[in-house]
């Protein structure tokens, strides 16, 4: 027996890989990482590309999967059945016993299933597990010609991707007025409606699931408005929460989360619980106690194998960022982007005339820059966080906008094409603007 101490940890997301990797760079202690999806930790981000035939599954591990052996961290294929914080064992599904020293929680979430009748009907599926896909290519054997994804947000348009490169029919069911308008701003929210449309996705705004219908399997929808919708797979995208349920009577502090101080420890100081699991006591402000994205979950990693292993470091939330893409439409937010805008807060907003491109930036009315939101083109990261993280004042950021430009691709653009909007700000003809909308959108060299 070594006698390294034995550091476990459950799950093999970003969050878990990180922390163990960052381990070994300062220990020599014994790692093992359970996981009961997948051989090798994976980005789950890329499941789609993997149903569209883009990517075989090796090609989305997070590292080569000799690195394992290479750095003699133990990948444990099981499911934890329980844990006794007590004796410091964890019961595995196939009767094995572990002891650990110290115990890293990296479960990651689960989806949010709606209680309503017809939901266990084969047919219905969400997307978050490796597991899913199968699922889900299971049921798409049986000729779907039509689906109903309940919920927007960002799984649902992967979603949505994966089933229309089938050529299958989507509409969506959302509870707002447009597209993942509880998150983005009214502008935003639309201009991701419009361009999913022309993708050929039936947007049904403010409409709620009562119930699915089917016997043997799905067969529609029923809406709470009493609209009914046939389809032959219903997706579940309405959100997830964290995966914490088989840790509920180990008395650990979970609210929604697992609760973490500001070094990710639990309330028993031999467990750190990261990434979508983990919900922060005390986040910073005009930030969320829980925030399950791949950025967070990476960072977490990373500071708390620094903590297990000795040092001190206090988790701090920095600047939120958060990207994606609906088809092709790009998003990237930094810091802080409401989706209503009140005082203290106003914003410039910056639309091109084709609808597919837009910059908003939010500011105190101290005159500092918050949060940066661009749809169809790309910033760069860096000196978006230094503007936010530094309080620069709009002005400065307006006159320099153009540092930011990612895009080697735009094409001229000049100042008639584009349309802003500032409500209780400069008016679109404020020469600041003028320029800054002529610099940041003409052709780079």
């Amino acid at each position: 027996m070594s006698h390294h101490p034995h550091i476990i940890i459950i799950g093999n997301g970003i969050a878990g890989a990180t922390a163990a990797l960052g381990i070994r760079d300062r220990s020599k202690a014994q790692i093992t990482i359970i996981s009961d999806e997948t051989d090798f930790p994976y980005a789950r981000t890329a499941l789609m590309y993997v149903f569209m035939g883009q990517l075989a599954l090796p090609h989305t591990y997070l590292y080569p999967p000799d690195l394992w052996k290479e750095k003699n961290i133990n990948l444990l294929k099981s499911r934890v059945m329980g844990l006794d914080r007590e004796a410091k064992t964890l019961n595995l599904a196939d009767g094995r016993m572990l002891h650990y020293d110290q115990l890293i929680l990296a479960t990651g979430s689960k989806p949010i299933l709606p209680d309503c009748s017809g939901i266990d009907l084969p047919g219905v599926c969400s997307l978050y597990h490796f597991e899913d896909l199968n699922k889900i290519e299971g049921h798409l054997s049986s000729n779907v010609k039509n689906a109903v994804i309940i919920g927007g947000g960002l799984i649902g348009v992967e979603l949505a991707e994966m089933l229309i490169s089938r050529g299958i029919k989507v509409s969506f069911l959302i509870k707002e007025s447009s597209y993942w308008a509880n998150a983005l701003p009214k502008e935003e929210s639309e201009m991701i409606s419009r361009h999913l449309a022309e993708k050929g996705i039936t947007i049904l705004p403010n409409e709620e699931l009562l119930a699915i219908l089917g016997e043997h399997q799905t067969t529609g929808v029923e809406c709470k408005s009493g609209r009914i919708l046939s389809s032959d797979f219903v997706g579940i995208t309405i959100g997830v929460m964290p995966n914490v349920s088989m840790f509920s009577k180990t008395g650990l502090d979970i609210n929604r989360g697992i609760v973490t101080n500001q070094f990710l420890r639990t309330n028993d100081s031999q467990i750190y619980a990261i990434g979508d699991c983990a919900e922060l006591a005390v986040p910073e402000e005009n930030r969320k106690s829980i925030e399950a994205v791949w950025y967070t979950a990476k960072k977490m990693g990373e500071v708390a194998a620094a903590n297990i292993c000795g040092d001190n470091r206090i988790y701090e939330q920095g600047v939120w960022y958060n990207s994606a893409k609906f088809f092709e439409l790009e998003y990237q937010v930094y810091g802080y982007v409401p989706n209503t805008i009140e005082p203290p807060f106003q914003s410039h907003y910056h639309q091109h005339a084709n609808g597919q491109k837009s910059i908003r930036i939010v500011y105190h009315s101290d005159g500092f820059v918050v949060g940066i939101l661009a749809m169809g083109t790309r910033l760069r990261q860096h000196i978006c966080e230094d503007w936010i993280n530094q309080k620069k004042p709009l002005k400065e950021v307006l006159a320099y906008f153009a540092t930011a430009n990612f895009d080697p691709e735009f094409t001229d653009a000049t100042y008639k094409n584009w349309h802003s909007k500032s409500p209780g700000s400069s008016s679109s003809r404020d020469p600041s603007l003028a320029s800054f909308i002529f610099s940041f959108f003409r052709k780079r060299p």
